[in-house]
């Protein structure tokens, strides 16, 4: 394997990891609030947290630098984004962590799928039986 891919590996489980642990957090943090309001003190600590990481690592310069192209793509998935969490957050305040998460995670699927199309990704025979499978899995958790 080359370090870049153990890098991503590394990376996306460690993601998986700290996303857990929103669902857990997330469904605590709902209970007895708006998922509006949750939602919105959720992206204030985000969007402090990121800022100062990326003032600390020196990288504020770079912003002159994002062509419009990058922008524009970067604005559209801020919005999806915050669609995704006000849809999740209520999810969970009206669900079962333990069904909402399976359902959200659904979104891989439709990734797969939209990669192959829109980023010209390989369909590969793996990607069609990974695909299938997590979608089995899904079924049998929210049955």
């Amino acid at each position: 394997m080359l370090d870049n891919e153990v890098n991503s590996i590394s990376y996306a489980l460690l993601s998986a990891f700290f996303a857990s642990l929103t669902t857990i957090f997330a469904k605590i943090g709902v209970e007895a609030i708006n998922p509006n309001l949750a939602t919105a003190i959720r992206t204030v600590v985000i969007l402090i947290m990121i800022w100062g990481w990326v003032v600390a690592k020196g990288q504020l310069d770079a912003i002159l630098t994002i062509s419009p192209k990058t922008l524009l793509f970067l604005v559209f998935s801020g919005l999806s984004t915050g669609l995704s969490w006000l849809f999740y957050f209520r999810a969970l305040q009206a669900g079962k962590a333990s069904l909402v998460a399976p359902l959200d995670k659904s979104s891989l699927v439709l990734v797969l799928i939209f990669s192959v199309f829109f980023l010209k990704e390989p369909l590969t025979l793996q990607v069609i039986l990974g695909t299938g499978l997590i979608l089995t899995g899904i079924l049998i958790l929210i049955r």
